[in-house]
C-alpha cells in the first residue's frame, strides 16, 4: 500500500466524490469563504480526528482556531453530514472491489463506548462499560462502510436504534438483512423489523433464557420437541394477532413515514402494559419471528458463520474509527447533544473516506498483479479488509499542499469475476425436511 497522509486522503476523496459540495452556510447572509474546498476538507479532518480547532491550528499552517470552529459550527449540520456520508457510501458501492466484501444487502448494528468529561451533565455512567460517556451506534454494511451513525446515552437500550438507523439511511445501499449483538433479541424489535420488511438475525447467546413457541397446542415434533418445553404450553395466540393486525400495520406505516420514530415506539413497547392489546400483539408477532430465527440459527451453520462475520465487522469498524479519531485521547469534549452527534458524524465521514481510498489503493495493486500475470481469485480479495492503517501517517505537521493537487480520475472497474462469492452455500442434507 502506498504511504498516505490523512489530509491527502480527505482531499482526494473530496475531489473524486464531491462530498464537500454538501456543506455551506445555513443562510445567504453568512459571509462567504475564500476557499470553501480547502476549509471544508481541513475542518472534516480536524473534527473527524477529534482534534480541537485551536489545538489543530497549532499544527496546520494558514488557519486559525477561531476560523475552524466557526466553519464547523456554521457550515456543517447533522443533515448535511448525513448527505456527505451517503455520497461516500454510494461511491464505494460502485467500486468493483466492494463486491469482494458483500452486495450491500446486509448490515450489522452495534455500539461502542465513547468517553466524555466527568463534569458533563449529559453523560451517563454505563453499567456495561463501568465509566461515564455515551454510545456511538453504527450501522456497518457488509462492504465495510458505515451507513448511519448515532450518538446515544449509555442508559438507553441499544436495540431500539436498530431500526432507526435503517430508516434514516439515505444512501443507495438498502440492506434487507440486519445483524446485531445479543441485545437485538427483543420480541418487539423482531416484530417491528418484520413488519417493515427487514430480516433481523442477531447473534444468539444465553439459550437457556429464551423460549421457543409452538404454533398450536396440539403441535408436536419428532426430533426437536424438547426445545418447545412442556406439551401444550408456550403457544402462539394467532387470534390476537389477527384481531390486531390492522393496528400493527398502521403503526408500521407510521414508523415508515416518519410520523413516529422507531426508537420512541420500541421504548414504549418495551415498558408497555401487558394488558394493552397492541403491545400484546407486537409481543406475539415477535415471538413468532424470533422462534423461526432461533430455529434457523440452530440448524444452519452457514448462517451462524455469516452472523459472526457481520458482527465482527462492526467490532473492527469500532477499532478503526477510534484509531482515526485519535485527538483528545478519544474524549468527546462537547456538552451539547447536537455537537456530540456531529462529532460522531464527522468521524464516520472521515472513516468512510479512508475506507473508500483504501479500497481504491487495493484495487490498483490488484491491477498491477494482474498485469504481472498473477491469478487473483475473488475469495482471496474477500479476505482483505479495507481497515488498513500501517500506510497512513496520522501525526506530525499537517501539510496542506495536497489540497491544491487535483488527482487523476479513479477507475472503479476491476477485471475480477465476483460471481462465485454470491452463489448460495449448499444446504446441509436433511435440513430442508420437516422436523
Amino acid at each position: 500500500m502506498p504511504e498516505r497522509s490523512l489530509m491527502g486522503i480527505v482531499a482526494r476523496t473530496a475531489y473524486w466524490v464531491d462530498w464537500w459540495q454538501r456543506f455551506g452556510p445555513a443562510s445567504g447572509n453568512e459571509p462567504k469563504l475564500n476557499d470553501p474546498f480547502g476549509r471544508y476538507v481541513i475542518t472534516t479532518f480536524v473534527k473527524g480526528t477529534n482534534m480541537g480547532p485551536y489545538e489543530a491550528a497549532r499544527h496546520i499552517p494558514g488557519v486559525s482556531g477561531h476560523e475552524l470552529a466557526y466553519v464547523a459550527n456554521r457550515h456543517f449540520s447533522i443533515v448535511l453530514l448525513n448527505e456527505a456520508i451517503a455520497d461516500l457510501v454510494n461511491a464505494h458501492a460502485r467500486l468493483d472491489i466492494s463486491q469482494a466484501w458483500g452486495d450491500g444487502t446486509t448490515v450489522a448494528a452495534d455500539g461502542t463506548h465513547m468517553d466524555t468529561y466527568l463534569d458533563n451533565l449529559l453523560a451517563e455512567t454505563s453499567v456495561r462499560y463501568g465509566k461515564p460517556g455515551g454510545i456511538a451506534y453504527h450501522h456497518i454494511s457488509d462492504t465495510y462502510v458505515a451507513l448511519f451513525t448515532h450518538f446515544i446515552p449509555c442508559g438507553v437500550w441499544e436495540a431500539v436504534y436498530i431500526i432507526e438507523g435503517l430508516l434514516k439511511n439515505s444512501s443507495e445501499v438498502k440492506p434487507t438483512t440486519v445483524h446485531a449483538d445479543t441485545q437485538g433479541q427483543s420480541q418487539p424489535v423482531f416484530a417491528l423489523a418484520h413488519l417493515l420488511g427487514f430480516d433481523l438475525m442477531p447473534r444468539i447467546r444465553n439459550w437457556k433464557g429464551l423460549t421457543v413457541y409452538r404454533p398450536g397446542k396440539q403441535t408436536e415434533y419428532v426430533h426437536i420437541d424438547a426445545l418447545f418445553g412442556e406439551a401444550g404450553k408456550n403457544v402462539i395466540d394467532w387470534d390476537l394477532i389477527e384481531s390486531q393486525f390492522r393496528h400493527l400495520m398502521k403503526v408500521a406505516v407510521s414508523v415508515r413515514e416518519g410520523a413516529i420514530s422507531s426508537s420512541t415506539l420500541l421504548k414504549r413497547l418495551r415498558s408497555g402494559s401487558k394488558k394493552n392489546a397492541t403491545y400484546a400483539a407486537f409481543r406475539e408477532v415477535g415471538r413468532v419471528i424470533r422462534t423461526v430465527q432461533l430455529l434457523r440459527y440452530l440448524s444452519d451453520p452457514a448462517l451462524r458463520r455469516r452472523v459472526t462475520a457481520a458482527t465482527n465487522k462492526t467490532e473492527a469498524f469500532n477499532g478503526f474509527s477510534q484509531w482515526i479519531g485519535f485527538g483528545n485521547h478519544g474524549v468527546i469534549a462537547d456538552n451539547d447533544p447536537v455537537e456530540q452527534e456531529k462529532a460522531m458524524k464527522f468521524n464516520a465521514l472521515l472513516t468512510n473516506a479512508v475506507i473508500f481510498h483504501n479500497a481504491l489503493d487495493i484495487a490498483e495493486i490488484v491491477r498491477q498483479l494482474l498485469e504481472e500475470g498473477w491469478t487473483i481469485e475473488p475469495e482471496d480479495l474477500a479476505h482483505i479488509s479495507p481497515y488498513l492503517t500501517e500506510h497512513i501517517n496520522r501525526f506530525g505537521e499537517y501539510s496542506t499542499h495536497e489540497l491544491g493537487i487535483q488527482p487523476e480520475a479513479y477507475d472503479p472497474k476491476l477485471d475480477v469475476d465476483f460471481t462465485p462469492l454470491r452463489e448460495p452455500e449448499p444446504a446441509m442434507a436433511g435440513f430442508g425436511q420437516a422436523a
